[in-house]
């Protein structure tokens, strides 16, 4: 018969196997989620890590709604440039903030269990699970506006918005494109505050790394607005020309004479 230290110690390793299993669902929160797809997806969104920490920079100063707002060094120069415009533009109407810039994938966890009232796939609809939202690379950004005019944050009526407007015809020109338009066959909600940026060509520095990262997503389902390259042919040999047979001229018909 065990002794009572024994049987106690027993009692309480059972109780915290039993617990086991919920502690690991709250840390988480997203055991209700589907095993990753083919491409890599989970619930419509692919996989980021986290950028490496030397590339993330604070952002523009006076940009982020909250003080821990930060970016990819690589598309510092662009943001700036396109608040630059949009400040003096009059047709924007506001100044646009920044709402979230770059999240690391521990606070991306945050966010998404946030809401616990929907299961895991309801959330993500609207917010990517840890490990799989694009601000973990540093590259995308929740727009804002303000003043907000009566439509909260990261809803669909800031589309309507003079500075979304101004976005939308004008975010490509500084290398920037909406990841989640409206009606995406991802199946992720329209998202018309948040804009990746890829740079304005190939050639930008650091826009082929970040080509490179949104790769799938960019190929599978297009962002709209886009940005899309010109098509450029290269011609690595002359080809033949095409040796078309000439007919012979026909014969001259010679006229008969009047005989005399």
């Amino acid at each position: 018969m065990p002794t009572a230290p024994a049987a106690f110690l027993r009692f309480l390793a059972l109780l915290i196997f039993a617990a086991l299993p919920v502690a690991v669902q709250a840390q988480s929160c997203d055991g209700t989620l589907p095993p990753p797809g083919p491409d890599g997806r989970v619930a419509g969104h692919f996989p980021y890590g986290d950028a490496s920490a030397q590339d993330i920079v604070p952002a523009p100063a006076g940009f982020g709604l909250k003080p821990y707002c930060k970016v990819h060094h690589a598309m510092l120069a662009d943001l700036q440039r396109l608040l630059d415009a949009a400040r003096a533009d009059p047709a924007v109407g506001g100044e646009l903030r920044g709402l979230s810039c770059h999240r690391e994938v521990a606070r991306q966890r945050n966010v998404f269990c946030r809401d616990r009232s929907m299961s895991a796939a309801e959330r993500a609809i609207s917010v990517a699970p840890a490990g799989y939202s694009e601000h973990a690379t540093g590259y995308a950004i929740d727009f804002a506006v303000r003043p907000a005019r009566g439509c909260p944050d990261a809803e669909a009526c800031m589309a309507a918005s003079p500075a979304a407007r101004w976005l939308i015809a004008n975010a490509r020109r500084f290398g920037f494109e909406m990841s989640f338009p409206a009606g995406n066959r991802q199946r992720v909600k329209w998202e018309p505050w948040h804009w990746r940026w890829v740079g304005t060509g190939p050639g930008e520095p650091g826009a082929t790394q970040a080509r490179a990262v949104f790769a799938k997503a960019r190929a599978q389902f297009p962002a709209d607005p886009g940005i899309r390259d010109p098509l450029k042919v290269v011609v690595k040999s002359q080809p033949p020309v095409p040796m078309v047979p000439v007919a012979a001229p026909p014969a001259p018909v010679r006229k008969k004479g009047r005989r005399r």
